[in-house]
């Protein structure tokens, strides 16, 4: 038996029809065995980092299968054309972000194909690269205001697009922007405001949404703590 038939027949041995059931009703997917997220995570880290399991996974085509695609295949080995042919076969907002932060932003060419998918036709695509902005936002603490500035204007651009996977990863993207510190909240919530004057209902939504959360008390609370930190 191959490890990949060892890893499907574990999937299959954690199969939950009502978890199925409930895949199928939340456009989640509909192609799946019915096993819970964190289950797969714990079997991600007993399998460890396996690039070469990760491509078999991936083109058995299943939710399961592709989540521990994106679990166990090594970010520095994943090369472009991997990348294209991964995003391509997106068909749920969930395998796209759960593929996004657990794998693409981890890669050399995250930022740049923030920028390239955000320019995309297809839903999951575009939605995609708005996560990585939202990811990146989060995780790449390293980064500065200028390189995560860049992401701004692509924010702009595309907030009139009404698909709701593309509008509500706009808005993730520029919530999380705006709670990366006291420079970029200013920033994201001025551009919130010339968003909010578009005649688009979705960049109205995108902006007053992201407004509730970056003016809030919370937030600023948060980020006056971080500022004084040393």
């Amino acid at each position: 038996m191959t490890q990949l038939q060892k890893v499907i027949r574990e999937i299959e041995s954690h199969s939950d029809p009502k978890c199925r059931e409930a895949m199928i009703r939340f456009k989640i997917t509909s192609k799946a065995y019915g096993v819970p997220i964190p289950t797969l995570y714990r079997m991600a880290k007993k399998i460890g980092k396996n690039h070469s399991l990760a491509m078999q996974l991936w083109k058995h085509a299943w939710f399961e299968t592709r989540v521990l695609a994106a679990s166990v295949a090594e970010p520095a080995g994943l090369t472009e054309k991997q990348m294209e042919a991964w995003v391509k076969d997106f068909d749920s907002w969930t395998v796209c972000d759960l593929c996004c932060s657990n794998l693409f932003d981890k890669t050399p060419r995250a930022y740049e194909k923030a920028f390239e998918w955000s320019k995309r036709n297809r839903e999951f695509e575009k939605r995609a690269g708005f996560v990585l902005m939202a990811v990146l936002a989060v995780h790449d603490k390293q980064a500065s205001d200028a390189k995560m500035q860049r992401f701004l204007p692509v924010i702009v651009r595309e907030s009139s697009d009404e698909r709701v996977y593309v509008k509500k990863a706009v808005n993730w993207a520029l919530r999380q922007l705006g709670k990366r510190n006291r420079f970029l909240n200013k920033k994201s919530i001025a551009l919130a405001k010339r968003i909010r004057k578009q005649d688009s209902k979705a960049a109205r939504w995108i902006a007053n949404d992201a407004l509730r959360e970056l003016e809030s008390r919370a937030v600023q609370k948060r980020l006056a703590r971080l500022a004084s930190s040393p």
